[in-house]
């Protein structure tokens, strides 16, 4: 086309020209763009007659998430069960019927879910034909640069090679929501009452799991926490499979978590998770136990509660849109606006993010979780945008970067573990690229990526050791600070805090990184 050249009028002529360039270069070339790609579909019917003898099988988040949503479910009518927490036994039947040079997540979640129909057939006796028709197994899908999108695919082919030929997935993607209903008769139905029992299950479990990591690496009688969990879980378990009023089992959870005696003033080195989704989430094998061991190094663990993936998800939507509003014409992709009305969007994803925000806070306030505060989104997409574009997506995204960062301004943590599977793309681009300049720029941080393969869990649970060091002798450091400051010892400090009524469930304000120094700042 000459560069002079006036005569197109419209866009249209502009894209009738290149879509015939491009048939006449197709031609030449033989591509014949009539090709049907090959496509494996996973068995997923599931209808609603087959509901009362169907179990739905969950798992892939932390205990407490796959049990409260085992309970929310049955409140509203379905038959699920809870999958133990991946282990080795996991891995070893993921790496068995898995392709090669997967990554952590696949061989432990879809090894997870061979072994566990294994053992129906195998011990309980269940014949295949009546595993298949009478389970199924529920998870969440998403797209993206990673494997994470092909998961689908390695539980068919899993499925297919370990004798389960047939056995349903259902796959709700992450970025669904209502309009991915699955029809008037369907046996899942993805309505309002399923969301809003789903969404209950992982706040509670998100509430409970963080006033269990704030609470564990202080408490006096070792054990006293776990045992105070489990109360909590059968309190919170019966409300919500009786559809009971969440409010006062919240309550009944603050009373019990109260009770539980710590002694806050010691120089705990607070250490944050961040990294790939599964590999910072889970509770077992898959991570080296990694949240388990740092509290036995003496740490206090700041984990990611499933609540951030959900505020992350309504920022990116929100943050599409309004680039899409810049362009010169609607488009008519998956996520376009083309037929929709932008501001409406807008303020329904902004209604959202509000109404999440609350629904968690007052949850949170209720149950005792005093003074945490959820992550600002555009914050975190501003802090990381300088090295890491926003509209790069993948795993956690920009979300690892802005954290970091932000965890060194606010002095939030002491130190930051980022852990990912070996091999996973995004989070290793992340985490062992633009992280190596962060750490340059903020020579005070301790950052400690780790990479888990199912093996190895000495070599990194030593290098996890060697960066604790330095991160327990800066809380030393810190409480001595405050401590003469205040012109007090350790033991007088302790004896105010006991005196002034510092329970389990009273925060301080933060003025440093350490739970202990804080609270020597707030002693009169």
């Amino acid at each position: 086309m000459n560069e002079n050249d006036t005569s197109y009028t419209s866009d249209d002529e502009i894209n009738a020209e290149l879509a015939a360039f491009e048939a006449a270069e197709a031609k030449k070339l033989g591509i014949d763009n009539s090709t049907q790609h090959w496509s494996d579909p996973v068995p997923s019917g599931f209808t609603l007659k087959e509901r009362p003898h169907t179990t739905l099988l969950v798992s892939g988040l932390t205990l407490a998430h796959d049990q409260f949503v085992v309970a929310a479910l049955s409140g509203i009518g379905y038959k699920v069960e809870a999958m133990e927490v991946p282990n080795q036994e996991s891995l070893t039947f993921g790496k068995e019927y898995g392709n090669r040079g997967q990554c952590n997540p696949t061989y432990f979640t879809v090894g997870n879910l061979v072994k566990h129909l294994a053992h129906l057939r195998d011990k309980q006796g269940i014949p295949t034909e009546e595993i298949i028709r009478d389970f199924v197994f529920l998870t969440a899908g998403a797209c993206g640069p990673c494997r994470f999108g092909t998961y689908v695919t390695e539980y068919r082919k899993a499925l297919r090679d370990s004798g389960f030929d047939g056995f349903r997935v259902m796959l709700f993607q992450q970025q669904g929501g209502l309009k991915q209903a699955t029809g008037e008769k369907a046996g899942l139905e993805l309505n309002p009452a399923f969301f809003l029992a789903l969404l209950k299950a992982l706040f509670t479990a998100d509430i409970l799991n963080l006033l269990g990591y704030r609470i564990r690496p202080y408490e006096v009688e070792p054990g006293s926490t776990d045992a105070a969990i489990l109360r909590c879980k059968a309190i919170i378990n019966k409300s919500l499979a009786e559809q009971t009023p969440l409010v006062f089992a919240l309550h009944k959870v603050s009373k019990e978590l109260k009770a539980v005696k710590v002694d806050k003033v010691q120089p705990k080195p607070k250490v944050m998770i961040i990294g790939e989704f599964w590999a910072m989430t889970t509770e077992g094998d898959g991570n080296y136990h990694l949240q388990r061991f740092l509290e036995q190094e003496g740490a206090e663990v700041d984990i990611q509660p499933l609540i951030n993936w959900i505020l992350f998800m309504i920022w990116e939507n929100t943050h599409d849109t309004k680039e899409r509003m810049t362009l010169r014409k609607d488009d008519a992709g998956r996520k376009g606006l083309e037929g929709t009305n932008p501001w409406k969007k807008l303020a329904l994803l902004k209604a959202a993010d509000v109404t999440i925000r609350a629904v968690f806070q007052g949850m949170a306030y209720t149950a005792g979780l005093n003074g945490y505060h959820l992550p600002d989104m555009d914050e975190i997409a501003s802090l990381a945008s300088d090295h890491y574009d926003n509209n790069v997506r993948g795993g956690e995204g920009h979300m690892e970067i802005g954290k970091v960062i932000q965890s060194v301004q606010k002095k939030k943590v002491h130190m930051v573990v980022s852990v990912k599977p070996f091999g996973c793309m995004p989070s290793s681009g992340v985490s062992d690229g633009v992280q190596s300049l962060i750490t340059q720029r903020y020579p005070e941080l301790i950052f400690c990526p780790i990479e888990t393969s199912g093996d190895g869990a000495t070599n990194v649970q030593s290098r996890v050791q060697m960066m604790l060091f330095r991160a327990r002798q800066r809380a030393k450091e810190e409480l001595q600070a405050s401590l003469e400051k205040r012109g007090m010892s350790i033991d007088e400090a302790k004896a105010r805090a006991k005196a002034k009524g510092w329970t389990a469930l009273r925060q301080p304000k933060h003025a440093v990184i350490g739970t202990g120094a804080n609270i020597v700042e707030q002693l009169a």
